[in-house]
């Protein structure tokens, strides 16, 4: 096992399902990329994020996926846009990243236990 963590430090990363609202191209990535918005639910509202995932996605089969990220990492600046969470997915030997996703739909903003 590498770089071991406690149970409350894995407890402060809020990881929580949201469906994707929007996406729009990001000509500016230096790596072909999306521009995604999640929404969260009410509680959390709708956050914006920066994924490399042009590959094995389509904006037509991302639009209302759910998918699972990181919703309580500081914004990052990545290029022009502020990224507000992180979508987490699984990145294969030859650079694809399949998303990490629930099996059935859940309510937006629902913590992964």
């Amino acid at each position: 096992m590498q770089n071991p963590i406690t149970w409350q430090e894995f407890q402060k990363i809020e990881l929580r399902v949201g469906t994707i609202v929007q996406v729009d191209d990001f000509p500016a990535a230096r790596n072909p990329a999306y521009i995604l918005q999640i929404d969260f639910g009410p509680d959390i509202g709708i956050k914006k994020s920066s994924a490399q995932i042009t590959k094995r996605y389509t904006k037509d089969t991302l639009m209302h996926r759910q998918v699972i990220c990181v919703t309580n990492f500081s914004p990052k600046q990545i290029g022009p846009i502020m990224s507000e969470c992180l979508i987490t997915g699984f990145v294969l030997d030859h650079g694809d990243v399949i998303l990490s996703q629930p099996e059935k739909p859940v309510p937006n903003g629902t913590r992964l236990a």
